[in-house]
Order: structure tokens, then C-alpha cells, then sequence
């Protein structure tokens, strides 16, 4: 199975819908997307709202391509970029579903709880072996295998998760139903 064309990365909160169901690996080892944020460039939640830094530079590049950042010094967390070039949008995967490599990353990981392993941005992070080494990457090669959702997935939507501005907005995407969430929907 093919890696979505460009177009499918055209606008952020639809992209962050359009990916729940998909499968993402990294080096054979990742699963089903269960869970996104959008981020848009005029959104002042997003890395990109206060204009282009070296931090957040793969933001404003190509779609289809990785954005990777350190969140609180810790967990490397992946974005996929969306939008046209030099505008500044991503999608942050937030969980997923482990299908493929599972003692790959019960090692990463240190735990053996499957529901666990992938629930989180820093956990998808540490369980695909996310690295700053990722950042700017196109999604469509390797080490990124990227494959569209079988059939129409049921998609839920809500607020954003632990950020401080524009809260309201219902940009978090999930499979409804998953127990793979990061936290439930309400």
C-alpha cells in the first residue's frame, strides 16, 4: 500500500482527522494512529504562531515531512507537517495503536502494559526511537512508512491537551472507542 499524495497534508485539522486509522511506522516498528492535534500557524498554541526559528524550521519546509521537538527536555515528540511550504503547520501524533515491533518497543519503553506503550506524544516518541535525527524527514521513505486507513474509521474530536492558549479549539482527533487514547474524549 502507497504513502497519501501531497494533497492529502492540505489543511492541519483536517490532515489531524485524516490520519486517525492510518498506520505509522519507523523501521518496521510503530501501528494505527489513534490520536492527533492540529496545529495552525495563526493558532498561538503552535510552535510556528511566532514566526520561523531554528527550533521549529521544518514547520515552515515541505509537507509530508517530520517536525520533531523535545517536549519539557525529556520525550521527543512527532509532528507531521501539513499545509503548503513555508507556512507553518503540523499535525502532532499523539497515540497509537502498537501493531508491528511490540518487543522493540516493550525494550524502548521498559514496560510490558500494550495499552501503554504508545499512549502519549513523549511515549510514541520513545516507542518508535524518535530522535532530533528524524527531524526534517519526509514521511514517504524510509525510515517513515506512512499507509492510509482501511475503510472510514469513526472519528471523535475535542479540545487540545496541555496547552495554555486556544484551548477551545476541537482540534484533537481520536478512533472513538480506542484504548489506546492518551486520555478519553468526553
Amino acid at each position: 500500500m502507497s504513502s497519501p499524495s501531497i494533497d492529502f497534508f492540505a489543511a492541519s485539522p483536517v490532515v489531524a482527522r485524516r490520519l486517525i486509522g492510518a498506520t505509522l511506522l519507523v523501521d518496521g516498528v510503530g501501528g494505527r494512529i489513534v490520536e492527533t492535534e492540529a496545529y495552525d500557524r495563526e493558532d498561538p498554541a503552535s510552535h510556528s504562531f511566532s514566526g520561523l526559528t531554528p527550533r521549529n524550521a521544518a514547520m515552515f519546509g515541505p509537507p509530508a515531512h517530520a517536525y520533531v521537538y523535545r517536549s519539557y527536555g525529556i520525550h521527543w515528540c512527532l509532528n507531521i507537517v501539513c499545509r503548503e511550504e513555508g507556512h507553518g503547520a503540523g499535525v502532532l501524533i499523539r497515540a497509537i495503536e502498537p501493531l508491528e515491533g511490540l518487543d522493540v518497543m516493550r525494550q524502548r519503553r521498559g514496560l510490558d502494559d500494550v495499552r501503554l506503550l504508545c499512549a502519549g506524544p513523549g511515549r510514541v516518541g520513545q516507542a518508535l526511537g524518535i530522535t532530533r535525527e528524524h527531524n526534517a524527514l519526509p514521511i514517504d521513505a524510509p525510515p517513515f512508512e506512512l499507509r492510509p486507513a482501511k475503510g472510514r474509521p469513526h472519528v471523535v474530536s475535542g479540545p487540545r491537551i496541555g496547552i495554555s492558549k486556544a484551548m477551545d479549539q476541537p482540534w484533537r482527533f481520536g478512533l472513538e472507542g480506542s484504548p489506546f487514547l492518551s486520555r478519553p474524549f468526553r
